[in-house]
């Protein structure tokens, strides 16, 4: 079999494959149609606006703006500079509680 042969499956099936989102350490799929993952992301971000209501909350905003992130590229900026401010802040954060716990080892001994 050619090279080209045995590529063409993997191509055909990377055009096809739906788009995932990773949210509270679930996986979901969304639809492979463009206006439908907006529309979806519209609908979960407008919902979590009223989210004092019963049924709705405030937990769609952020669903939202992940689907919505899939397909527009100011809300995929703005998630992927959160999503570094997250891990360095997260990293910045243990280094500090180390030395502070190195500092009151030195003072208690």
């Amino acid at each position: 079999m050619s090279e080209a042969g045995r590529d063409a499956p993997r191509q055909a099936k990377s055009l096809t494959m739906a788009h995932k989102i990773r949210f509270a350490s679930r996986e979901f799929h969304l639809p492979q149609s463009r206006p439908l993952r907006v529309g979806l992301g519209i609908l979960l971000v407008a919902c979590g606006l009223v989210g004092f209501l019963p049924v709705v909350g405030f937990w769609m905003i952020p669903l939202g703006l992940l689907v919505l992130s899939v397909d527009i590229p100011i809300v995929r900026r703005w998630r992927r500079k959160l999503a570094l401010w997250w891990h360095r802040d997260r990293r910045s954060g243990n280094r500090k509680v180390r030395a502070d716990e190195i500092g009151a080892e030195k003072k208690i001994g």
